[in-house]
């Protein structure tokens, strides 16, 4: 009877540390990163710095969206705004500047540089020119 109870014990012991260790042991939910805008420029960056208003799209070769939303920033260049496309494969140095991951990303900028709008991956181009709108009125 004692053997009998000494060994409901040990396998009592035995579950309880085998829970503990598969609980622990459980991976939680992979964690995902977001990706982010810059939120200032250096307008020397970029061409035409003086322009008040500047449109940078960054953008990559191997980016299937990415050709869709420069054709619609381009039809916003204008004598005050600069449309600047940002291919990775030419300027990796501003992609990593302003820590540009993920593209397409589209970002409007003030005269100070100041972001005052931006998108990440495909936009309409009534959201995107609606934006421009909003931030050259305020």
């Amino acid at each position: 009877m004692v053997r009998l109870v000494v060994a409901v014990a040990i396998v009592a012991v035995a579950s309880a540390v085998a829970s503990i260790v598969r609980r622990r042991r459980a991976a939680d939910p992979p964690t995902q990163g977001a990706f982010e805008l810059p939120v200032q420029l250096d307008r020397n960056d970029f061409d035409r710095p003086e322009s008040p208003w500047l449109v940078a799209v960054f953008t990559s070769a191997t980016c299937a969206s990415c050709a869709d939303v420069v054709s619609k920033a381009v039809v916003l260049s204008a004598a005050d705004v600069a449309v600047i496309e940002v291919a990775f494969q030419q300027r990796p140095d501003l992609h990593a500047r302003y820590a540009v991951e993920a593209v397409p990303a589209l970002v409007l900028a003030d005269a100070d540089g100041v972001v005052r709008a931006g998108f990440l991956g495909p936009v309409t181009a009534t959201d995107l020119w609606a934006a421009v709108a909003a931030a050259r009125a305020e």
